[in-house]
């Protein structure tokens, strides 16, 4: 290193090439969750990131970012709402292990259904 220049510009360009495998990381990530996209579609994808990495992240992005910002929300609003469910569960003190002896005692004293037992012990299990 010569001088500030030379320094700032390392600098520079290091920030440039973490932020390009942040988004080439999410492009993956997203990519592979999606249920929608048949292997085949998404071995292309891989195959393009690894020939023309710049031109095909920028494609990719343009074609597919809106679907990606809604398949991101959408998992961000199922992990809370498991998150609050969990939560909730907790602040109740009852383990899943107490929840499925309490049904079960209403399942021998006869106030449920096998029904019903096999529904709660579902949903604590859950």
């Amino acid at each position: 290193m010569n001088s500030f220049w030379d320094w700032f510009w390392l600098l520079v360009w290091t920030f440039v090439f973490v932020m390009y495998l942040m988004v080439l990381f999410q492009i993956l990530t997203d990519l592979f969750r999606d249920k929608d996209v048949n292997g085949w579609v998404k071995a292309l994808w891989v195959i393009g990131l690894i020939v023309f990495p710049f031109l095909v992240a920028l494609i990719y992005l343009i074609v597919r970012g809106r679907g990606m910002a809604e398949r991101q929300m959408k998992d961000y609003t199922a992990a809370r709402a498991q998150t609050e469910e969990y939560i909730k569960s907790v602040a109740s003190g009852q383990s899943p292990a107490d929840q499925i002896a309490s049904a079960k005692s209403l399942l021998d004293a006869g106030a449920i259904t096998q029904a019903e037992f096999d529904t709660l012990k579902a949903k604590a299990l859950a």
